[in-house]
Parts: structure tokens; C-alpha cells; sequence
């Protein structure tokens, strides 16, 4: 938040007005995101928008970037279930936050604020999701070399924004277990059999 000087911002407007906006960019996306929408929603004035975010590619890196939408799962105990356990959101539809996320892929090829939204919500927490799995099995005496571990990272980034673009909702388990059999694991463990990883 930018704000600008005199009267200190109210931290709970400053919330109400960010809710605001990822129901509107859940519901109905990135293009209907304006300070009239969201000032008429919140019973707010516009002038408290723009003293806390300049655009509303701002407002929008603001509320998108406070989310977490990867988490490190629990040690499930092997590599492989470790990413099961990842990739098992992929099973469900998508929530709110990933809804407000998901508005803003297109757009944020474009637009620098967009994509740190993105990447605070969704490219760093994978990234340190992957990681974490990549120590764990080398913990275990599996270690990954750091190549194929990111290329791990690339390739589950890649279905994730897949996921957050395509129209055909969740994916059944058989499908999550197909791609982590028969792609992802292959990336990491080429020359070993699944069992074993």
C-alpha cells in the first residue's frame, strides 16, 4: 500500500476494500475490477482507494499477492507422496482466491503489478513447495540433482496455470495419478521404477 501523507489509513478499510476487490475478481474477473465497482461495494469513497493503490493493477498485486495458494504439504514420507500430496488440490475446484487469481493470468503478461500478485501468491510458495520435497528426499538418501528438481518446479508450475486457465474444473484422482506416474515422476527418477521413489 503507497498511501500518501496526513491522516493515517484505517488497516480495516484497507481490508474491507481488498475483500471487495477478489470478490469481484473471483466472480467476475480482472476486467470488471474499477474504483466505482469497488467503492460502491465497500460504501467507500474513491479517494480511499487511490490514497492506498494508485491502480487497480495495484489494489489487485495487493490482494492477490497476501495469498498462499501453494502450501508445503505434510512429510508424507516418499517423494512420490509428497507430490500426491501437492498436487492433490488439483482435485477439487477452484476456491475463491484461486478464482481472483486465476482472473489475472491473461492480463498479467502485461502488467508488472499483475504478475507480482502471481508470483507472491502462486510462483514462490511453489517454488519453496518443490524445494522442500527436493531436501526431503535427499534427506531420505533420494536426492534429485537441482536440474531435474526444477524442472519438476517448471513443469507443475505449467499445470498449475493450466489449471487456473482451462474451463474443464477439477481433475479426477486417476488423472492427478496418471500425471504424476507417467510425467512428473519420470522427470526426477528417470531410470528408476515409481515404487522405488
Amino acid at each position: 500500500m503507497s498511501g500518501t501523507p496526513g491522516r493515517p489509513l484505517s488497516a480495516e478499510l484497507s481490508e474491507q476494500l481488498l475483500s471487495v476487490a477478489v470478490d469481484i475478481l473471483a466472480d467476475e474477473g480482472w476486467g470488471k475490477l474499477n474504483s466505482d465497482r469497488v467503492a460502491a461495494r465497500a460504501r467507500a469513497g474513491k479517494a480511499g482507494i487511490y490514497r492506498r493503490w494508485p491502480t487497480m493493477a495495484a489494489m489487485a498485486r495487493s490482494a492477490v499477492g497476501g495469498f498462499t495458494l501453494v502450501r508445503v504439504p505434510p512429510d508424507q514420507g516418499s517423494l512420490r507422496d509428497d507430490l500426491a500430496a501437492l498436487l492433490d488440490r488439483w482435485r477439487r475446484p477452484l476456491d475463491r482466491e484461486e478464482r481472483a487469481a486465476a482472473s489475472l493470468v491473461g492480463a498479467a503478461r502485461h502488467d508488472e503489478d499483475l504478475r507480482a500478485g502471481l508470483d507472491a501468491a502462486l510462483v514462490r510458495p511453489l517454488a519453496e513447495a518443490i524445494a522442500t520435497i527436493g531436501a526431503r528426499a535427499a534427506d531420505r538418501g533420494q536426492e534429485v540433482p537441482a536440474v531435474r528438481l526444477a524442472l519438476l518446479g517448471s513443469v507443475i508450475e505449467a499445470f498449475w496455470w493450466q489449471r487456473y486457465t482451462s474451463d474443464r474444473g477439477a481433475m479426477s484422482r486417476e488423472e492427478v495419478v496418471r500425471v504424476l506416474d507417467e510425467v512428473l515422476l519420470p522427470l526426477v527418477a528417470p531410470d528408476q521404477e515409481n515404487a522405488s521413489v
